[in-house]
Formats: C-alpha cells, sequence, structure tokens
C-alpha cells in the first residue's frame, strides 16, 4: 500500500496539489496507513511534486545541531548561576523562541514580570555563542539532506525559516552549501527577522513573498509542532520529519499534512526526487 501511494504522489498532477491547499486546515486527524511509516494528515491526496516552493525548518530537519544547542544552553546557563538542564528538558523547549525557551530553562512563565527582560539577555548571549560554533560538524545535515536539495528542480524555489536567530539559519545553510545549495535559497528567515515566530505564520508569508510565490503553492518541512501549526496558519501543505527533537506522538497531533520517517521518505515524496 505504501508503493502504491507513492506511486499516486509521483503521477497525480499539480491540481490536487492546490484542491488539497483549501482542506490543509483540517487537524488532528493523522491516519497511519497499514504497513507503511508515512502518517496520512488529511484524507485529500497532496501532489508534493506539483510544489513551486520548498521551505524548510533548520534545526531538527536539516541540520543535526540538536547537541550544539543543547552544550550552548548550559554554558549559558551555567554562567548565570543556573544548574545545567537534561537533554529532555532542552528538546522539550526546542518549540519555543530562544529568548522564550531560555526564560522557561530558570524557571520563569509568560506571567512572571522578568521574563522578557532576562529571555533576552540570555539570548542574546545564547546567540553570539552558538553561531560562532556553528561548523560542518557541530551543525551538519543529515545524511542525505544534501542530495535532496541539489536534486531538487532549478525552478523550484527554496527557503527557510527557523525560531532561532537569522544569522544562524545563514551559517548553518553556509557551511553546509554543496554545489552552490546555499544560493539557491532565495529567502532565510529567524525569529529575529519577523513580526512573531512559529507557530504564527508571519515568518513563512515573509518567506513566501520574497520568492514571489503563494503559501498553497509551497510545502513547508519541519520536526516541531509549532512548524505544523504556522504552515496550517499560513494556509501551506507541510510535511513533518520524525528525525528531529520531537516524538511521533507529539507531531501527529499537529496538522502536518503528511510525517517521514526517515530521509529516503522525505526525497520519494519532494520535487523530483522519485526517479521515474
Amino acid at each position: 500500500m505504501h508503493s502504491s501511494f507513492l506511486l499516486f504522489l509521483v503521477c497525480a498532477g499539480a491540481n490536487a496539489f492546490v484542491m488539497h491547499c483549501n482542506k490543509v486546515n483540517q487537524k488532528n486527524s493523522a491516519v497511519i496507513m497499514e504497513g507503511a511509516n508515512v502518517s496520512v494528515g488529511s484524507s485529500e491526496s497532496v501532489d508534493y511534486r506539483g510544489a513551486k516552493g520548498v521551505i524548510f525548518d533548520i534545526d531538527g530537519t536539516l541540520a543535526d545541531s540538536w547537541k550544539l544547542g543543547y552544550d550552548a544552553t548550559n554554558v549559558v546557563l551555567e554562567k548565570s548561576g543556573i544548574q545545567p538542564i537534561s537533554e529532555d528538558v532542552y528538546h522539550d523547549g526546542c518549540r519555543y523562541t530562544t529568548p522564550e525557551r531560555l526564560a522557561r530553562h530558570v524557571g520563569l512563565m509568560p506571567d512572571d514580570p522578568d521574563f522578557e527582560t532576562m529571555g533576552n539577555k540570555l539570548g542574546e548571549e545564547f546567540d553570539e555563542f552558538y553561531v560562532a560554533l556553528v561548523s560542518e560538524k557541530t551543525a551538519g545535515f543529515y545524511e542525505g539532506i544534501s542530495e535532496i536539495i541539489s536534486n531538487l528542480p532549478k525552478d523550484v524555489k527554496l527557503g527557510a525559516l527557523t525560531n532561532a536567530c537569522v544569522a544562524y539559519a545563514h551559517a548553518v545553510l553556509k557551511v553546509n552549501s554543496v554545489g552552490g545549495d546555499y544560493s539557491r535559497f532565495g529567502s532565510v528567515q529567524g525569529a529575529d527577522s519577523v513580526p512573531r515566530p512559529k507557530p504564527y505564520p508571519d515568518g513563512l508569508l515573509a518567506v513566501c513573498k520574497e520568492l514571489g510565490l503563494s503559501p498553497e503553492n509551497c510545502v513547508y518541512v519541519g520536526d516541531s509542532p509549532s512548524d505544523g501549526e504556522a504552515a496550517d496558519r499560513a494556509g501551506m501543505p507541510s510535511i513533518g520529519v520524525l528525525w528531529g527533537s520531537n516524538s511521533k506522538e507529539k507531531l501527529q497531533k499537529a496538522p502536518f499534512a503528511l510525517l517521514c520517517e526517515n530521509v529516503e521518505e522525505l526525497a520519494s515524496i519532494l520535487p523530483a526526487s522519485v526517479k521515474v
């Protein structure tokens, strides 16, 4: 059933992609296909291969960078005399922007008067330290990701959106650039370059505007529930990947249209990545 479904995705026309976009806001209806690893978030068929633009999240989607973020977080916390956090706490906090995540790590909540001030202070320290440490070793792409990017047709526009700072996104894309892949990203946005971060749609809408595309003609690929929520609010189909910071159970509750277990499955869905 899995192979026949993917064959349908390959053969379906771009019209199916547009038709689905009108239904993309159907939430919490994920169904696991019997005998398959791909989860479907809507009964409508989506021809992702008809997408005119592909927008990627960075951490946990393109880059295997969680250890860099985790270590940098604990360095910043310890400098402020705060106990280090566990890996599980770090992964759970990755759904938030850096300032909000760090404020929560020190025990503050949004209704605390010092929440924003402390978060911004720690966030600035973190960003300065974090961006400086970006390298292929600390923030390298997952195996197979570079090939996916290189194999996308030249007429498919690429964008990136992260809830980290935009300087970090540029740094990661540059150190992983193969054959000029970095220059293919026509729009790169971060939490500090748009009015509101994910799960708000502002970042995705800004990327679409720079790419000259409508949201329904793009697809967003991410590893966090906030990625699916942002795409849903923007009216954009989305794919959730399960090799990042969040479990399948968490992503099944988010409004992703598909969940991919591994890079190979993602490659089989995006434009021109299946050889027929």
